[in-house]
């Protein structure tokens, strides 16, 4: 769709290129992406999130970015077209409990919890509804987007445990809010990388899109408030020097754990994102898989919308269990 007055240009390699017509003056960037591309807002606001949209050559990540006629946006989009989720039963993952309002899944790592600008592969929300069909209904009733339906917050792709899933509208609007809020307690086992002086602590760094690579996060001054508090659990001198954190969220922002825990010198083992060279080091290799980071989301406690207070906890996977097992031999 090319909106009036607009000269669109976009290439079979997913490139758009066009002026900002006056009908799209003073619009939000991911609205009028939208409306260009007919791609559906919550696959735009990845794309933007990830810094695939420039207006006027600069790289724009925050989708409530208003245009203004005369500019030149340009977006990177999708080389194979959006994908939407399919019901697909042949995901694999635990439920660790379920009733009429929630779900509470134990996510392997390797699966990616919902589709996205990067991602066209099998989802946890394709697993979802195939188990749980009724989801696809939630939308409607304003309870999440198409894309996600049902999902109030996200473990990276190389993480692995607890996350929650709303089964009713209203279950949707009191986790959307407990996450907002940050009174829904969420709790990690952390291998790091290095030695962990301290027994405790706490890294009060705010977090935005990195200047340098907006698909990355990273500390800087004027992101938004991140708080992660760590306790050292076990250290670890051979066959490297690593140590084991147990590390809570205060708030929830994208990569955090692994951000923070870079910041101050100790990068999650396998996060070769974050700690580059330095989070893979020879004496594990082979002990974990391409993409596996040592983090897995272990204890999950938040008020049901029945009113009560409840926890969920997941033990650690048999690889993260198996590195550990190397590091105590």
């Amino acid at each position: 769709m090319s909106p009036p007055g607009g000269d669109v240009v976009a290439d079979e390699g997913g490139e758009l290129d066009v002026e900002v017509p006056h009908s799209l003056d003073g619009q939000r960037i991911d609205r009028s992406i939208a409306m260009v591309t007919g791609l559906p807002r919550a696959l735009v606001a990845d794309l933007v999130a990830e810094g695939r949209a420039r207006v006027d050559g600069t790289v724009v990540t925050t989708r409530s970015r208003t245009l203004a006629a005369g500019q030149r946006l340009q977006v990177t989009l999708p080389a194979s077209g959006p994908q939407g989720p399919t019901p697909d039963a042949s995901v694999a993952f635990d439920v660790v409990y379920e009733d009429d309002a929630l779900i509470v899944v134990d996510k392997p790592a390797g699966l990616v919890v919902h589709h996205g600008a990067g991602h066209h592969g099998a989802t946890l929300v394709d697993g979802l509804l195939a188990r749980y069909p009724e989801l696809a209904a939630l939308p409607e009733a304003g309870a999440g987007e198409p894309e996600r339906p049902g999902i109030v917050h996200r473990l990276d792709k190389g993480t692995s445990g607890l996350l929650v899933v709303a089964r009713s509208p209203d279950a949707y609007r009191s986790l959307s809010r407990q996450m907002r809020e940050h009174s829904a307690a969420r709790a990690y086992l952390a291998l790091v990388v290095g030695r962990v002086e301290a027994d405790e602590g706490v890294v009060d760094a705010p977090i935005a899109r990195s200047a340098r690579d907006p698909s990355r996060m990273a500390v800087r001054t004027g992101g938004r408030p991140a708080r992660t508090h760590y306790r050292v659990r076990t250290r670890y001198r051979a066959p490297l020097a690593a140590t084991l954190l147990d590390v809570d969220l205060e708030t929830g922002r994208t990569h955090q754990v692994r951000v923070h825990l870079t910041a101050i010198g100790h990068p999650v083992v396998g996060d070769t994102r974050y700690g580059a060279a330095k989070a893979r080091p020879a004496a594990l290799a082979g002990a974990l898989g391409a993409g596996r980071v040592f983090l897995h989301a272990h204890r999950l406690t938040l008020e049901h919308p029945s009113g009560d207070r409840r926890t969920w906890e997941s033990p650690l996977p048999a690889d993260l269990a198996a590195v550990l097992a190397l590091l105590e031999a």
